[in-house]
């Protein structure tokens, strides 16, 4: 069931109203409420990995009760191993096993062994990535000894499994949403119409931003040998606000969703094509994600502590396994190491904090220096995105070899380029929108509140029509479904 569909404008408001008027006085008839509701969502998808979900949700909380109630050290460490590897296990066989097996194949054929390797035939169970890591740092978090067990069965498995959040995060905390699942929760209509407002700021996103790049994208992507290198240079921007619309367009309707119920989620995105290095870009892309390799993987490898040999070293795992985490394709790997590469000037010179705070703060226009630093930052993730985005390694550098190429000064010429002018306009007044709301949780969040009522109306209307204008006929999946 994609947010994006028929299906879930129907299913939404059903589950709002049963929530609010039937279940409203019994929070535990509410949580179980949301948790058949998040299977149900899920089941549409195909229902044979529920039963993936349900088994993983039920290894975590048992292995979460058996730590806390273990009696020594070594019990304690048998149940949170136990744990982590049947978890990564299932993540690796249907996510990582064929990528291995198919590479170990490549690399024996080179040295002149002749091998038939067996692989899966099955599809990537979706969400798996996310509910996953919702699962690991639950277990982490008790062997660390930061939390206690949950022993409410219900509200563990709708911590894991909400359905906002379940096939494309945010990664949430179990610190951050399980006190949110236990306590009552009693409606509040300005938090609903703020979810209301930013679930039609998602759907611009994704629907009249992602979606008709993608058209464009996905066209000069799959023929870019036949294309100039301006047009490539084309292609590889509008892959770069499809990702950005349709990653953070999930993530604004989640966020948005939730708040119908009540409940808060991690925010995920902080405008990133603002920032002025990549140190800030990652502090405002997929932040869920950042945030969890920083917490679970950087900082317990000594993260900036140590010799700058080992500041190294922990940038580059961090990056590189953040880059495998998107898929089993040796492009992400190269891909985020690219993106570590863009980090170390930055760590050496100790300027990785320098822009925290939001760029142009209280103004209405950047500075020539503030200009200058997005541009070159957006420049580099661009060029980055290019590697995520083709379909292997050898693409990537025909499409790197096809832009640095004297067709890089022609103009741009493809297949309905008017329309691509068109599209080309709306991301130029997203982004004048993005700008004017960067200050905000999301881009539409305060504007317009002091309009007049007719004003404002009209300005919701105008993105409702713009989204009914530009929808395209079929349902497209959101990209971070497959990771």
């Amino acid at each position: 069931m994609l947010f994006n569909s028929i299906d879930f404008f129907i299913f939404l408001p059903l589950v709002f109203f049963l929530y609010w008027f039937v279940t409203q006085r019994n929070l535990g008839l509410q949580n179980m409420l949301l948790l058949i509701s998040s299977y149900y969502f899920y089941a549409c998808w195909d229902w044979r990995f529920l039963f993936l979900l349900m088994f993983s949700t039920v290894l975590d909380y048992y292995t979460g009760l058996k730590m806390c109630e273990s009696k020594n050290l070594k019990e304690r460490k048998f149940w949170f191993l136990l744990s982590v590897i049947v978890n990564l296990g299932f993540l690796g066989v249907f996510k990582y096993y064929n990528f291995f097996i198919e590479s170990f194949s490549e690399a024996l054929t080179t040295l002149g062994f002749n091998v038939n390797p067996w692989t899966l035939r099955v599809i990537l169970p979706v969400g798996i990535s996310f509910y996953t890591f919702h699962g690991l740092s639950y277990v982490i978090d008790i062997y660390k000894e930061r939390i206690k067990a949950e022993r409410n069965f219900v509200e563990y498995a709708v911590f894991v499994s909400f359905f906002p959040l379940l096939v494309a995060g945010p990664i949430e905390r179990a610190t951050h949403l399980l006190p949110q699942i236990k306590k009552q929760r009693i409606f509040n209509y300005s938090q609903a119409v703020d979810g209301m407002r930013q679930i039609l700021w998602g759907l611009f996103k994704k629907i009249v931003i992602a979606d008709n790049c993608a058209e464009f994208a996905n066209l000069i992507f799959n023929d870019s040998a036949h294309y100039s290198g301006s047009t490539l240079v084309l292609g590889a921007l509008f892959f770069t606000f499809q990702i950005y619309g349709d990653f953070s367009g999930y993530s604004d309707i989640a966020l948005g969703t939730a708040r119908l119920f009540g409940i808060d989620l991690l925010r995920n995105f902080a405008y990133p094509y603002f920032s002025r290095d990549i140190a800030e870009f990652w502090r405002r892309w997929h932040i869920s994600l950042s945030s969890w390799f920083r917490d679970y993987l950087y900082i317990p490898l000594g993260g900036s502590k140590g010799n700058t040999l080992m500041k190294v070293r922990n940038t580059f795992i961090i990056f590189i396994v953040s880059g495998f985490w998107h898929g089993a394709n040796w492009t992400f790997i190269i891909w985020g190491a690219l993106n570590a590469l863009y980090f170390m000037p930055l760590l050496l010179t100790q300027r990785n904090r320098t822009n925290i705070e939001i760029v142009a703060q209280g103004k209405l226009f950047p500075n020539l220096k503030e200009i200058g630093t997005m541009s070159s930052t957006f420049i580099l993730t661009v060029f980055a995105w290019i590697f995520f985005r083709a379909q292997n390694v050898s693409h990537a550098v025909s499409y790197i070899g096809g832009i640095f190429s004297k067709s890089l000064f022609q103009i741009p010429d493809f297949d309905w380029m008017k329309k691509a002018v068109v599209t080309l306009m709306l991301v130029i007044v997203f982004l004048g929108i993005e700008w004017l709301g960067r200050e905000d949780q999301y881009a539409i969040q305060k504007i317009g509140l002091r309009w007049k009522r007719p004003v404002r109306y009209l300005f919701y209307s105008l993105i409702l029509f713009a989204i009914g204008m530009y929808m395209t006929t079929n349902e497209t999946p959101f990209i971070y479904f497959q990771f």
